[in-house]
């Protein structure tokens, strides 16, 4: 979807009060008639009303991302995930420390990172903008806010809910335009609107043009936003591949904070921490207090810093531990490993890409065939992408020649075709796994070895986040900018956004798993122990079946 039509979307679902049902069918019910297809997603959408009503916006926001998926031609499943979101950020953000300083500057300072958001999306963002929806966009973000019962008591507490109705609906007035001419335009109608939320509701004019900052961002597109200071360290250390913290993965949205995974060799593990451990308390800090957001940023801090946990084991029984933060490893190759030692079945899951993975992938492999590897299965499921490049050096591992990926964006600069290089190239069979849940550079690396007929691709078609995106710091307030700059297209020209990779040999799992490395601030829920898995041995027959050659062989060319 264009950045109009999201922004459209957000104003519509300000403007109209009650949903209307949607009328249009979805894609790939070719053996449903129109009239089912329709009952369908007011089903889909009757239950999302339901989680809506509970403001429980998380089981919103998953509950309509599963209908657009079967039904991706239809608007109205959309505008609801759409108004999901808005909520559902308005409300990470409130919990967010960095964005709640923001809050406390000044209106010069505000405007100033406004006016360095406009030209910023003028000079890198993949489409033309047009100001006017980027106003737009704004305004749809503070009527939102002003609906959240935490942001009103966080910013409002002594104003009626009567005066801020009117406010709310009363704004779009003032800042909808048919056309905004400049970036000096859009700022002056923002500082109109912030005198006027002050005037009249006596809400601070830089919270108000913080909300218009963080809509004309974060409405562009799904993947494109405002980054707090704090955010853009987390982005930064998960491309680093090493981070200042204890070394776990955390299930994202769950208090008390549930312990996915601990990275070996991390001060949590060094305390005896372990995966199904819940953390209840930090410092003195109840994590169902302050839920799962602000809690999770506590255990942020200096290196060599310490923190007290208050542990809650899966046997029942509680731990009071003091952790030194320090900064951590996070590897992004793992579980390298011969799984048919007569046949030589190697396999290794990539679980991010990262400036690390490279190096990583190399030891691997060099390890791997001193074991025995005659065949190869990689396994990318679950994982969100990362570091356009890695996943490009990765592909260029396998592929002696042809196209890996090309991007296209606004800019010449952006325009680029990437080859292989002949160098460095393995040459044994090789298998690739996917799913739904893998994306952007896992998506490069499945489309790479798809269209050039390198080896299976199995599993499920994969996410379709085909954009790359580029992160900018603002010289505003130490924050960051997170925007798409270009859209990736496989060595076939096929376009990967929306559509994702299809598998040359598709496997459906019931119950997926995913190993974790980190936290991720975009995932879902990952399990991390699992009995069976279907997907992976398919590939490991369909390996030993097949043809074996002697040895892989590696080209130094």
């Amino acid at each position: 979807m264009n950045p109009s039509s999201y922004l459209m979307a957000a104003l519509l679902s300000i403007l109209c009060t009650m949903p209307c049902l949607a009328q249009s069918a979805g894609a790939g019910d070719s053996d449903r008639t129109q009239s089912d297809v329709k009952l369908i997603v007011q089903s889909i959408i009757q239950n999302g009303l339901k989680l809506e009503a509970a403001r429980d916006w998380i089981a919103a926001m998953r509950h309509y991302e599963t209908g657009v998926r079967s039904y991706p031609n239809d608007q109205e499943l959309r505008r609801r995930l759409l108004i999901s979101r808005l909520h559902y950020d308005v409300l990470r953000r409130g919990s967010d420390a960095s964005i709640q300083r923001l809050s406390s500057v000044g209106k010069g300072e505000a405007i100033e990172l406004y006016s360095e958001v406009l030209s910023r999306l003028e000079m890198s963002y993949v489409d033309v903008i047009n100001l006017a929806e980027i106003v737009r966009g704004g305004t749809a973000y503070l009527e939102i806010a002003l609906t959240e019962p935490k942001f009103l008591k966080q910013h409002l507490p002594n104003r009626s809910k009567s005066e801020i109705e009117r406010f709310r609906t009363s704004i779009h007035r003032l800042t909808l335009r048919d056309q905004i001419a400049n970036r000096f335009e859009a700022r002056n109608i923002v500082l109109e609107a912030a005198a006027s939320a002050e005037r009249q509701i006596g809400l601070k004019q830089s919270t108000t043009i913080l909300q218009f900052a963080l809509g004309a961002i974060g409405l562009l597109d799904p993947y494109s936003s405002f980054l707090s200071r704090s955010e853009l360290e987390e982005v930064e250390s998960q491309i680093e591949g090493n981070f200042v913290g204890l070394g776990i993965a955390l299930k994202p949205h769950s208090v008390p904070l549930e312990i996915l995974n601990v990275i070996p060799g991390g001060p949590a593990e060094q305390a005896g921490i372990q995966s199904g451990d819940k953390i209840a308390e930090i410092g003195t800090v109840r994590c169902l207090d302050v839920g799962a957001e602000r809690a999770a940023d506590l255990l942020r801090g200096p290196e060599n810093s310490h923190v007290r946990l208050l542990i809650e084991q899966a046997t029942g029984s509680r731990s009071d531990l003091v952790v030194v933060r320090r900064r951590v490893e996070v590897p992004s190759v793992e579980e390298a490993k011969i799984l048919d030692a007569v046949k030589g079945i190697a396999y290794l899951k990539i679980s991010s890409f990262q400036k690390t993975t490279v190096e990583e992938l190399d030891r691997a492999l060099w390890d791997l065939q001193r074991r025995g590897m005659s065949s190869l299965i990689i396994d990318v499921r679950g994982n969100p992408g990362g570091w356009l490049d890695a996943s490009i050096e990765v592909a260029d591992r396998f592929l002696s020649s042809g196209r890996i990926v090309s991007t296209r964006g606004k800019n010449g600069i952006e325009n680029q075709n990437y080859d292989a290089t002949r160098s460095g190239t393995w040459s044994m069979p090789l298998t690739l796994l996917i799913d739904q849940e893998s994306a952007s550079a896992s998506e490069i690396l499945a489309g790479a070895i798809r269209d050039n007929h390198r080896g299976e691709v199995i599993g499920q078609t994969t996410f379709g986040k085909g954009s790359v995106q580029g992160l900018y710091h603002t010289k505003t307030l130490s924050s960051g900018i997170r925007l798409t700059v270009s859209k990736f297209y496989s060595p076939n020209g096929r376009a990967i956004s929306e559509q994702g990779v299809q598998p040359t040999l598709a496997v459906e799992e019931e119950d997926p798993v995913y190993f974790v490395a980190k936290p991720n601030l975009d995932s879902g829920d990952r399990k991390s122990a699992k009995k069976t898995d279907r997907v992976l041995d398919v590939a490991l027959r369909r390996a030993a079946s097949g043809a074996m050659a002697a040895k892989p062989q590696f080209s130094r060319n």
